[in-house]
């Protein structure tokens, strides 16, 4: 028997989506009908078929039960995780590496004085959220010890304003229970929970939000040719089965958000497929995270014309990401990507 996927498609935004949901043309994507779309693709691993949401009640009983099912989930209000609001999107997520080596500012801010006035800059910039991070993940990236991952970003973390909303990203159990006690509210786990098995039981029992990201393999392999048989719905059926096994290891919470992984274990035409059809994650129900910042596909995409920021690459990207309902962008460049989706909201009116 086939195994159905749902993705919701064709999006209106702005005034013109108010009017159709008003109507009942057009179905409000999370609870909110700034953004909303009136076709639905039922996906298979073979084939695809693209219809009106009006005209679902003319397929087969069990075709139909399945997508009243997703389209329940793809509507419904998104809640607060803490004081991280989905009433309005994107939220946008500032990037902080205290590292010698990440791939786009390795070095910029390794220096504790340089951290805390990024850290600020991104604040007063307009990011909801900050991603601090004192290990490299860039393809080939190796692992490095826990001590010295967590001398890196103790600096930064024991000075935090308890009222912002800090991201720590880590792939290591002790380094989210130290940056949990110090008043660190998400944890962004870039392996999946699967780099260090102690991870799981340290946000059940301080029961932290966090970050389920899809990566193939570790960073140091994970570009070594990736392959999979269907890369959006292989992903798709790996946070299905992780959320299930977490919810089997008694994380009961949905205080979670999806990350596909741009860039992590995918080539350049993986990358595009998973962002060209993201809305398909929606149908989980759960907040999407992406984070396309400055990354190599821009480059591949662009070819001579790239540039070492690559922020025209991250604004469009970004832009598309909005048009599909995605609800945090992870970015370095604060300032330029809000910008960018303010304009963008005004013109769409």
């Amino acid at each position: 028997m086939s195994r159905y996927y749902t993705r919701a498609c064709n999006f209106y935004y702005g005034v013109k989506s108010k009017l159709l949901v008003k109507k009942n043309k057009a179905l409000p994507l999370h609870g909110n009908s700034e953004i909303s779309f009136d076709k639905i693709e039922i996906i298979t691993r073979k084939s695809k078929k693209l219809i009106s949401f009006h005209d679902i009640n003319k397929l087969s009983f069990g075709i139909k039960k399945k997508l009243k099912k997703d389209i329940i989930l793809i509507t419904k209000k998104k809640k607060n995780i803490k004081s991280l609001s989905f009433k309005t999107i994107p939220n946008i997520m500032g990037v902080l590496n205290i590292t010698p080596d990440s791939f786009s500012d390795g070095g910029k801010y390794f220096k504790n004085v340089a951290a805390k006035k990024q850290l600020k800059l991104l604040f007063n910039s307009g990011a909801n959220l900050v991603d601090i991070g004192g290990e490299s993940t860039r393809p080939g990236s190796k692992a490095i010890k826990t001590k010295v991952e967590w001398n890196r970003i103790k600096n930064v973390l024991q000075s935090i304003d308890k009222k912002k909303f800090i991201s720590l990203d880590t792939r290591k159990s002790d380094i989210m229970e130290k940056g949990i006690k110090l008043g660190v509210k998400l944890i962004n786990d870039v392996s999946g929970l699967n780099f260090d098995k102690k991870s799981i039981q340290i946000l059940k029992k301080y029961k932290t939000p966090f970050v389920l990201q899809h990566s193939l393999g570790n960073p140091d392999i994970m570009q070594k040719n990736p392959k999979y048989k269907n890369v959006l719905l292989d992903i798709y059926d790996f946070f299905e089965k992780k959320l299930n096994y977490l919810r089997q290891n008694g994380i009961y919470h949905n205080n979670i958000i999806l990350d596909p992984g741009i860039g992590f274990g995918k080539n350049l035409k993986h990358n595009i497929t998973i962002l060209k059809n993201i809305s398909i994650y929606h149908s989980l129900g759960f907040p999407i995270l992406l984070g396309m910042s400055r990354k190599k596909f821009i480059k591949e995409i662009s070819d001579i014309n790239d540039s070492n920021s690559r922020i025209g690459g991250t604004i469009s990207s970004s832009i598309f990401a909005v048009m599909n309902g995605v609800q945090i962008l992870r970015v370095h460049d604060v300032n330029e990507t809000k910008q960018s989706i303010k304009v963008f909201k005004e013109l769409i009116k």
